[in-house]
């Protein structure tokens, strides 16, 4: 396991001094030392290392970054920040006269064209659009129109509320989610997370008659969990 080395690698990678890493994790000079020669961290305060270094847990424990050619690094953690959301991710929105977001609405009719426009301003200000006040304010969400009887019981033309998804390593097994890609456009299937073995979404349909397929992350555009329908 390269854990211990990764961090200290990591830390000099940015330039940093154990007593500058520690401060901004909100540890200890010593406990950091430790983590860098044998000491493995608590749960809570691995997840905070990753999260500040911008890598994936499974990496971070894993791989020995230190082998790793300059090119293949950047390429690493570039991705897996892009993944985290932690890039710059343009999502349109809109807004009421008093500042809070609004909930856009995505019929089939516009479906086809939503993938051109899901990061247009104008395109989404022209999306009917309501709000919901039980739902979290700290959210944003948007509504998609079901297309097909892949998602049985939930119908054909029924309405679904979503919730936006930034952190893509952060979807979890069986959940159901519309995805946004280049080559399918708006699909709402189950999904099960495949991006640190494959780089790929493994989509299911709840009508078994539809078969599953696998989509590249590198298609992903959007990615908004399923939180409620409305028929």
């Amino acid at each position: 396991m390269a854990l211990n080395s990764n961090i200290k690698f990591l830390r000099k990678k940015k330039g940093l001094t154990q007593e500058m890493a520690a401060q901004a994790l909100t540890i200890s000079r010593s406990k950091l030392a430790g983590y860098e020669l044998n000491i493995n961290p608590p749960l809570d305060t691995l997840v905070s290392i990753a999260s500040f270094f911008g890598i994936s847990l499974d990496i971070l424990v894993k791989e020995d970054l230190s082998s790793y050619s300059e090119y293949k690094l950047r390429e690493l953690l570039e991705t897996d920040q892009f993944l985290r959301g932690r890039k710059l991710r343009i999502l349109a929105t809109t807004v009421d006269d008093q500042g809070r977001e609004l909930i856009e609405v995505v019929s089939q009719k516009v479906k086809a064209s939503y993938l051109a426009g899901f990061s247009d301003p104008e395109f989404i200000s022209e999306l009917p659009r309501f709000a919901l006040p039980f739902l979290p304010m700290d959210k944003k969400h948007r509504v998609f129109q079901v297309d097909g009887d892949s998602m049985l019981p939930i119908p054909d033309g029924a309405w679904i509320v979503c919730e936006y998804v930034d952190d893509w390593l952060a979807i979890k097994d069986g959940e159901r989610f519309v995805i946004v890609t280049e080559q399918d456009g708006v699909t709402f299937k189950i999904a099960y997370n495949r991006i640190n073995s494959d780089q790929k979404l493994l989509l299911c349909s709840a009508n078994p008659i539809y078969p599953p397929f696998e989509v590249d992350i590198e298609q992903v555009r959007e990615v908004w969990r399923y939180r409620l329908a409305m028929s």
